[in-house]
């Protein structure tokens, strides 16, 4: 296969797969597709490589794609529009089932969160970073994100016993 078959079966069969992948991670279309543009762009610069690849492309193009929106989403500009409020790792469970579990379960419960609470949750629990790292990326002391996570559990935990009476 030559490089600019590869690029056109990339942009093809991939290109729409990708763009739903990443506004489901995102929850804004135009910018998974900006996301999803700079994948193709990287996969252009490694087509080479994609060409001998033993593994699958779709594979490749979707794993660059899921590290692109991490990287923008740790960004300094995305920190409060983006990733307090709609970031979701749609990867987490391969089967679906903890899908279907965070959409019935577990969102409606974040959304009765503020937004600063939500995002300590969600990068300690849902992006499986520590303390010091979800610090960082907010931009807050570790104390102020232990104070949330706490805060936000105890609320989490009010709810649930409220509406399980």
């Amino acid at each position: 296969m030559s490089r600019s078959d590869l690029l056109g079966t990339i942009m093809r069969e991939h290109r729409d797969g990708l763009v739903s992948y990443a506004e489901k991670m995102l929850g804004d279309h135009g910018l998974a597709e900006d996301i999803v543009q700079e994948a193709i762009v990287r996969a252009w610069r490694n087509i080479d490589r994609l060409i001998g690849m033993e593994g699958s492309v779709r594979g490749w193009l979707f794993t660059v794609t899921r590290h692109l929106v991490i990287d923008w989403v740790r960004k300094p500009h995305a920190r409060r529009e983006v990733l307090g409020d709609t970031y979701n790792d749609p990867v987490s469970g391969t089967d679906g089932t903890e899908a279907v579990h965070d959409a019935l379960v577990v969102r409606p419960l974040l959304r009765r969160l503020s937004p600063e609470h939500r995002a300590v949750l969600v990068h300690i629990y849902l992006c499986d970073r520590t303390i010091q790292e979800t610090a960082g990326i907010l931009g807050v002391p570790a104390g102020t994100v232990k104070s949330r996570q706490h805060n936000a559990l105890r609320k989490l935990r009010a709810v649930v016993r409220r509406e399980a009476a």
